[in-house]
């Protein structure tokens, strides 16, 4: 039996690739790259913690503009 092709990307470089997701910015290299070497349970687990992160972000700026007022 052939054993099932092992992932080689770590954690931070997943967090980096779902940054720049967000964004919408990718070289269809680095997609490729990406979809070869990233391991798919650690996309999903990278993605909640930016939509986590971004909506923060998001609270934050309303609660400062309202504030401000």
């Amino acid at each position: 039996m052939d054993r099932p092709h092992q992932r080689k990307a770590n954690f931070l470089a997943t967090m980096k690739a779902v940054f720049w997701s967000f964004f919408g910015v990718r070289k269809r290299k680095d997609y490729e790259n990406d979809a070869a070497n990233l391991n798919p349970v650690h996309v999903v687990i990278a993605g909640l913690i930016g939509v986590v992160i971004f909506i923060g972000l998001i609270m934050l700026a309303v609660r400062f503009a309202v504030s401000s007022v």
